[in-house]
């Protein structure tokens, strides 16, 4: 069998194509709502840590820059499969896979999203938040309204860095029973027992969607630095 009929089998043949877009469609649903999660749960991590740093020493503070810091160090130290197993298999015992490898996903980037997020906070000069205290802001407002949007503005590369590795890091949803952009390619091989040409598509999928996103980001870049010279 050449090349082409290859092909033929491994897309055409019984709509096995299909397969393929089921699974970028739950890829991408996952991708995106999982890094949503890891922004918003990333952006408290890196509030609380910052806070801690800038001298708030209170017992409610303490505590949470603890559970901060445990949660950074685990979450970090142990693979995102690993992780997501536990979830899937010990916490969420019967729930659906895709909402698990969301949580599961969010919860791993937030880690990594945090710390970017905390640079970003330190990179904003102590004059702003002065700034924003002498308006009579109170402490909570100069941050949500002065400090987070400057922050995101700094590390917004870094965010959509975040979000191309996390497109690639689905690729272990299937081992929870997702029919993601990986398993797709896997059911295919098991129905034509060939198992170079629909693993040679998935990385080709993979390939283009990350080409493209680092085309977006090069954009976004570009866009910044214009904006920073104004």
């Amino acid at each position: 069998m050449n090349f082409i009929n290859k092909i033929q089998e491994t897309l055409l043949t019984d709509q096995r194509y299909l397969y393929l877009f089921d699974g970028l469609k739950n890829t991408v649903i996952i991708t995106v709502c999982a890094l949503i999660l890891g922004v918003i749960l990333g952006t408290l991590l890196a509030i609380i840590r910052v806070n801690y740093q800038n001298g708030a020493r209170g017992a409610v503070m303490q505590i949470l820059n603890a559970i901060a810091g445990l949660y950074l160090t685990v979450i970090r130290g142990t693979p995102i499969m690993v992780q997501l197993m536990i979830m899937y298999y010990v916490i969420w015992q019967s729930g659906e896979p895709i909402p698990v490898a969301i949580v599961s996903f969010g919860i791993n980037s937030a880690a990594y999203v945090a710390e970017v997020i905390r640079s970003g906070i330190q990179s904003v000069d102590k004059g702003q938040t002065e700034a924003g205290r002498s308006l009579g802001l109170s402490s909570r407002q100069t941050m949500v309204r002065i400090i987070l949007p400057q922050a995101f503005k700094n590390v917004a590369p870094a965010i959509f860095n975040e979000f191309i590795a996390l497109v690639k890091e689905t690729s272990v949803a299937g081992y929870v029973g997702i029919q993601d952009l990986t398993k797709s390619g896997d059911i295919i091989r098991s129905q034509t027992y060939d198992a170079v040409t629909p693993l040679l598509f998935v990385a080709l999928v993979y390939l283009v969607i990350v080409i493209g996103l680092t085309q977006i980001l090069g954009i976004i870049e570009r866009r910044l630095a214009v904006s920073d010279h104004r």
